[in-house]
This record gives structure tokens, sequence and C-alpha cells, in this order.
């Protein structure tokens, strides 16, 4: 399968061969999950901007209610809140009333000192259950480690019973160690890329040169990244590294030679220059101007009447 072949070579710098192997082919969604998340941490600096773009993806890409970061403070045995998003997250990524949870106290707390993750179907039979903001029927929580050391957990609540089953807490762990290894690539200053960016540079590729994407008009980079289920701005990032230019420019060079193709084959004889322009992917007629005079040093009239010249 090809799209999952992708996201697999550009998720190897992240996961281990094991780890990937066990994403059986009734959740190949997963995949798609995971892919999105590393190329949203990708050009993240600082340990904070991850854990809050950990949270934020968790609400909008796996349509869930509420997700809170802790942290472990070793010394004072406390999980601290760092992150959330849903009720908890007040804008402006700070915490609204944010609560401190000994270690070993509570459910995330049992899990921190387990180093175990857990899925609750009903907290409200588990008398170890800490309220927080509102009350909710089931939750999720799993540890982050690194060297098989617990430095946090990741966790979740929701408002109804049973809502999490073995798929959220096996997607939950994965995003676990996508968290640590990021946290890691930051702790150890690694300036290497954190995925495999030609694994998806090649897919974008593929999508332009064999798929043809460029011929549609309404064509954006956001509505390439969400086919790619890759983030937006690690596609444009990816694609001005690898190809020196930006995304327009990179569309508009294979609408040029689109229409070049066009303009000279005798199946378009008939065609006025505006109607090749269009057919080749530009919204407008100025656009087409514009673009084959930047790439060409003359106007698509001046190269229709050069070839029949030529020929």
């Amino acid at each position: 399968m090809e799209k999952t072949d992708y996201r697999i070579l550009g998720l190897k710098k992240v996961f281990s061969e094991k780890d990937l192997a066990n994403i059986d082919d009734s959740q190949v969604y997963v995949i798609s999950i995971l892919s999105y998340f590393a190329t949203s941490l990708f050009d993240k600096t600082k340990k904070e901007d991850v854990l809050w773009d950990i949270t934020e993806n968790c609400i909008s890409q796996l349509d869930l209610e509420d997700c809170v970061i802790y942290l472990l403070d070793r010394d004072k045995e406390l999980l601290i809140q760092k992150a959330a998003y849903g009720n908890k997250d007040r804008g402006e990524r700070k915490i609204l009333n944010p609560i401190t949870i000994p270690l070993g106290k509570g459910i995330v707390g049992h899990v921190a000192a387990s180093g175990e993750p857990e899925i609750i179907p009903d907290v409200t039979q588990d008398p170890r259950y800490i309220l927080d903001d509102v009350q909710r029927g089931s939750e999720v929580t799993v540890p982050l480690l690194i060297d098989n050391e617990v430095i946090g957990v990741i966790d979740s609540e929701h408002s109804e019973k049973a809502f999490y089953t073995i798929n959220h807490l096996f997607l939950f762990e994965l995003i676990a160690q996508l968290t640590v290894k990021k946290l890691a690539h930051i702790i150890q200053n690694k300036k290497d890329s954190f995925t495999n960016d030609n694994a998806y540079y090649k897919q974008f590729r593929y999508l332009v040169e064999k798929e043809k994407i460029y011929m549609d008009e309404n064509l954006s980079l956001s509505s390439v990244a969400e086919q790619l289920n890759i983030s937006t701005n690690y596609l444009s990032q990816l694609i001005n590294s690898l190809s020196g230019c930006s995304f327009p420019d990179f569309i508009n060079r294979y609408r040029v030679e689109e229409a070049k193709s066009c303009l000279v084959h005798p199946d378009f004889t008939n065609y006025t220059i505006t109607a090749i322009g269009l057919e080749s992917g530009f919204n407008s007629k100025s656009a087409f101007y514009s673009a084959f005079k930047k790439y060409t040093d003359i106007t698509p009239t001046e190269y229709r009447e050069k070839h029949k010249n030529i020929s």
C-alpha cells in the first residue's frame, strides 16, 4: 500500500521496526495520525512547545474532549500540569487552575509510580480518581518514559463511560514514545531531521508528477498537506529545503511546463492561449501570463509563435 509505505519510511527515525510492525492493516489510520504528529513537531526547539503541540493535536486529530500532560518533579515527587487542551486550556498556552498530584496518588500518580498505562472505563467506580475541572466518565493515562524512567504522563478524560478502547491505549503509547523522543532530541541538541524528510518529499513529488495534482486550480499547500497527513508548516519547509523554492513556485513550474506542451501540441491548435492556461491549472489569465513570463522570459503568445516559426 503506497501511502502506508511512505509514512512508515517517514517514521523510521522515530519508531523501531518492531513498533511499526505491530500496527496491523486494520490500524492504518494510526500511521496517518503518527505521521501528522511527528511532522508537526519537526521545527519545535523548546520542550514547552512540544508538550503543547501534542495536547492540541490529541484533541484536533483524535477528536477527544480533554488532554493533559504532566511532568514529574523527582525532588518534590509531584506531577505538575505542563500543557493541556480542552477545559483546562485558557488560551495563549496557559493552564486554567493548574493542579499538582503527588507521586502514587490518583490514577495519574499511580501510573507515574508504576510506569504502566491504564484505561479506566468508569472513573466513578475508581477510588483513586481525582476530580480536576469537571466530573467525567472514563480516563486513559500513559507514562512518558526515557530509558525506562518515568518523566511524566499523558492523561485524557472523556464525559462518556467506557469511551476509551484498547486502540486508544495503543495509540497513546505510541504518542508517548513520540513525545519523549522529540524531548530527547531537544535535550541532546540534535540538529538533524526528526523525520525522514526524503520519504515525504518523494510522495509529494509523486502526487505532482504522476497524479498531476497541479492541474487543480484550487490546489493549496494545506490541501496537499492534508492529503499527505502531514502538517502544513512541515510541508512548506520540506519543499523549500529540498527543492529550493516555495510551494507556489514549485507548482507553477509544472503548470508552465504543461502549458508549454499544450501550446505546441496539434490537439490544442484551436484552443485560445487563456484556455490552455486554465487547462494547465492556473485560475486566471493574469496568473498564467505572469508565471509563464517568469519561468520562460517570454509570453505564451510569443512561445506559440516561436514554435510555429521553428516548425
